[in-house]
């Protein structure tokens, strides 16, 4: 493969590569919905399924929610408990995922006539997952059906528990099942080995398998005659959530996973929600909702519940119909967030700090007493597109306990990996999914899992980091980014993972001006050789290599810049502004 521009070494060290077929927007055949095609085609569309892409709907991606297994199971018996008006509890994670799941099945059954009571565990007391003692306490308190969300799929002990208690409960997660599954009246999970059919959903998050069920339970009581006499619930007025936790726990953005985030976006314009819409103002959001703002405002707010404070805001927030309830929750959501960046920046220099310490190991594992635990899982994160090859950051408490979370690259399935650590012994707990997952141990074992993991997976990271490339989907001269531009390439789009939002290369071009703004980000203004100027933006950039070189390059010296083009809607105009990633000397 031909590097773009001749580009064989970037400042940062990589090839630029062409996605797809080579697009010059520059030639003056070029057309933006040239371009739109060519990025559903890029991304794995087929081409005589362009329309159903680009137009994604819930109709033409849907399932028969029977392909899973025991979904059937798992619809029959909530049929049976809205019929009989039984005591149901919804024990969900404490994450973004998790809230949302919750929230959409308790709104569900809300609707249904049932209430039920929701019950998420704090962090730094009780952990991830169900616990035997916790399951069997809502038992005794009257539920005698619990539907756990988003976690469960390695909840042996406590499912165990909860069986011998003589309590129901129904499983309902996405995370990396082992061959043997812990007993549960049904175990909704299209990541079971034992899967077939609805394996080709893997991807869905927890909150996508929670609409399925939700799907099965309203067909179910259809054929039941429920809805003779009373209104059936709108499934569809329930995507906002659904795309709120899709998009946070940066789940795939393809198959139906797309159509859940675009119309989830429509329904969110519609402010129907009222603790979404307080989320909404809390997060200074003055027009309609993007999909980057389910990850980078909304989410991080829900999720700083679950870190930093009380893990139950984000579902209570969710279901509440109380205005001034929904308005006081998001303010204390949005305070917990600030308190969870401070705590997050501390974190991560310790962190970044050690991680320096350690070589080139395949997998970065830094540990240390005294960090949250509760902000580990963003720090590893961030060490991770950092170094290039995934990360794990451990929190040590003062009984030696270690938790961590991890996060990997593409090509490198973390949570295979851990699972393994965990047969192997050397773990207490864990699980997760190819780019995200999680880990309990002992202090004294910590060195014994880094030695395992750099094992298990030095070769893969290596061939990984290896086929690195910044892939391109466009070359414009400065003056093609414009608002027209940006929001002709959003009709591809949701963008997220799976379906990566389109880089623009544009250039050459000189540094006008560069400086720092913000928290090391680094700020320029580059103008080309058509005489037009565009501004530039490097997050955190400002101690890299990208970095200085923007901040020192000298104004003879022209460079390709490549990013992301992005509105900038602060001004007195929309205007267009590139979101750096790498650069490449033109000379």
């Amino acid at each position: 493969m031909s590097p773009v521009l001749n580009i064989q070494r970037s400042i940062l060290g990589q090839p630029w590569h062409w996605r797809g077929l080579a697009t010059d927007a520059r030639d003056p055949g070029f057309a933006p919905d040239d371009l739109v095609t060519q990025l559903l085609l890029t991304r794995g569309c087929p081409r005589e399924d362009i329309e159903r892409h680009r137009t994604p709907s819930i109709r033409a991606f849907m399932p028969d929610p029977s392909i899973f297994r025991d979904m059937d199971r798992a619809a029959t018996r909530l049929a049976d408990a809205v019929e009989a008006a039984e005591s149901v509890a919804v024990f969900g994670d404490y994450d973004v995922d998790g809230a949302t799941s919750a929230a959409l099945l308790i709104r569900l059954l809300r609707d249904l006539g049932l209430t039920a009571r929701p019950y998420i565990p704090d962090r730094l007391m009780e952990g991830y997952g169900p616990s035997g003692e916790a399951l069997v306490r809502l038992h005794g308190e009257g539920a005698s059906l619990i539907v756990t969300v988003d976690c469960g799929a390695q909840a042996f002990e406590a499912l165990q528990m909860a069986r011998d208690a003589g309590v129901d409960v129904i499983v309902v997660d996405h995370h990396k099942c082992a061959s043997q599954l812990p007993l549960a009246l049904a175990l909704v999970n299209p990541n079971r080995l034992d899967e077939d059919e609805g394996a080709a959903h893997g991807h869905l998050a927890a909150v996508g398998m929670a609409w399925l069920l939700g799907a099965a339970l309203v067909r179910e009581l259809r054929t039941r005659g429920w809805f003779k006499s009373r209104p059936e619930p709108r499934l569809l007025d329930l995507l906002d959530i659904v795309a709120l936790g899709t998009v946070a726990d940066v789940a795939s953005l393809r198959g139906l996973n797309r159509a859940f985030v675009a119309q989830g976006l429509k329904v969110m314009a519609q402010r129907r929600n009222i603790g979404l819409n307080a989320l909404i103002e809390a997060s200074r959001l003055t027009r309609a909702p993007l999909c980057s703002d389910l990850g980078f405002a909304l989410g991080p707010r829900i999720n700083a519940g679950g870190r930093v404070g009380k893990s139950d805001l984000g579902v209570r927030l969710l279901t509440t119909e109380d205005p001034e309830e929904a308005r006081t929750i998001a303010r204390e959501l949005d305070e917990l967030n600030e308190a969870r960046r401070a705590i997050e920046a501390e974190v991560q220099a310790a962190a970044e700090a050690l991680s320096e310490t350690k070589g080139n190991r395949a997998v970065a594992v830094v540990a240390a007493r005294g960090w949250h635990p509760g902000v580990i899982g963003i720090v590893a994160g961030r060490i991770k597109e950092k170094l290039g090859r995934p990360a794990i950051v451990i929190a040590i408490d003062e009984h030696g306990l270690g938790k961590g979370s991890g996060r990997s690259i593409a090509g490198v399935d973390l949570g295979a990996a851990i699972l393994s650590a965990k047969e192997s012994g050397l773990l207490m707990a864990g699980g997760g999914h190819a780019m995200a997952a999680g880990v309990t141990l002992a202090e004294s074992s910590i060195d014994a899992f880094e030695a395992f993991l750099e094992e298990q997976l030095a070769d893969r990271v290596a061939k990984a980091r290896g086929e690195r490339a910044l892939l391109l989907d466009a070359v414009l001269a400065p003056g093609g980014i414009n608002p027209d531009l940006v929001n002709a390439m959003e009709e591809g789009g949701p963008y997220g993972m799976g379906w990566p939002a389109p880089r623009i290369a544009a250039g050459p071009v000189r540094i006008v001006k560069a400086d720092i703004v913000g928290n090391g980000h680094v700020r320029a203004i580059v103008s080309g050789d058509d005489g037009r100027s565009i501004k530039c933006v490097a997050f955190r950039q400002a101690d890299s290599e990208l970095g200085q070189a923007l901040l020192s390059a000298p104004p003879y010296r022209k460079l390709w810049v490549a990013g992301r083009a992005k509105i900038d809607d602060w001004g007195a105009r929309p205007a267009a502004e590139l979101h750096v990633e790498d650069a490449a000397w033109a000379d």
